[in-house]
């Protein structure tokens, strides 16, 4: 009888084990992000002027500041990720170790930002847009589980970027662009959960996305996977929660040039859904 006990026992925590066991693999995918509309994330020119007589002759170098705010990608499948301005995809799956970490390669694929107002110069005032220009860099991001649903990553982001100046109320003046590099160091405190956390966070299938700013989806990228950037969890409901992520250009987080803040929208939050 004892006997018939134990392995009634034993056959109960077979089953259960599968249930609570983490993932032991972080599956390619991507991360979708949400920009924050309240003109936080904002690119400074002083570092890297915009050249005198880049927006009309005689224009003077630009030094300033401008502020963003997410401007929702064009997206082939209507009603996918609505809102999304940003996409960065791990391009490998990530295989935790001993020690409970994983690698994956990260690039940015897609990014649609614009100025919260435009700038104003001599030769009249221009909206910003920021895309990216050409094919971007590869970095490397790193995974650490701290529990069952989910830890903190490290992923530095390299951003190649193309901005935009379009005139405002004038068609005598034609579109500027200028392109800047723009590196992010890695972060210490992003957070990232398991989609088992929350019911029917399943993975995605893929989507078309626009990648070059043309408002026109013209790249397949992958879908989302088993990681959720950006969450923490809620152990009373086991429910993903909204972080705020703020990329700095700046190890010490003074971010003189370059702050991109955004959120993810899987649950437990709202973000925004601004108008194109």
């Amino acid at each position: 009888m004892r006997r018939n006990w134990i392995l009634g026992v034993l056959a109960l925590l077979v089953v259960a084990v599968p249930a609570l066991a983490a993932d032991p693999v972080i599956f390619k995918g991507i991360d979708p992000w949400w920009t924050t509309p309240n003109g936080a994330s904002f690119s400074d020119f002083k570092s890297n002027p915009i050249p005198a007589g880049f927006f009309c002759q005689g224009s003077e170098p630009f030094t300033g500041r401008v502020h963003f705010r997410g401007r929702p990608l064009a997206i082939a499948e209507q009603g996918r990720l609505k809102g999304v301005d940003t996409i960065v995809e791990r391009l490998d799956d990530a295989v935790f170790d001993a020690q409970g970490v994983a690698l994956t390669r990260v690039k940015v694929r897609a990014l649609s930002l614009v100025s919260v107002e435009p700038i104003k110069t001599r030769c009249g005032s221009f909206q910003v847009y920021m895309t990216l220009a050409g094919e971007q860099r590869v970095t490397t991001m790193r995974i650490v589980r701290e529990s069952d649903t989910g830890g903190r990553f490290f992923a530095p982001i390299a951003v190649d970027a193309r901005f935009t100046f379009q005139p405002v109320g004038s068609t005598a003046v034609l579109p500027r662009e200028f392109r800047a590099s723009v590196n992010f160091p890695a972060l210490g405190n992003a957070p990232w959960a398991s989609p088992v956390a929350k019911v029917g966070a399943a993975a995605s299938g893929p989507l078309t996305v626009d990648t070059n700013g043309d408002r026109k989806p013209d790249t397949q990228v992958a879908g989302t996977s088993n990681f959720l950037a950006g969450a923490t969890v809620d152990p009373l409901r086991n429910y993903p929660l909204c972080d705020t992520v703020c990329h700095c250009d700046s190890w010490d987080g003074s971010c003189q040039y370059h702050l991109h803040c955004t959120q993810n929208c899987y649950g437990g939050c709202e973000c925004p859904i601004l108008a194109e």
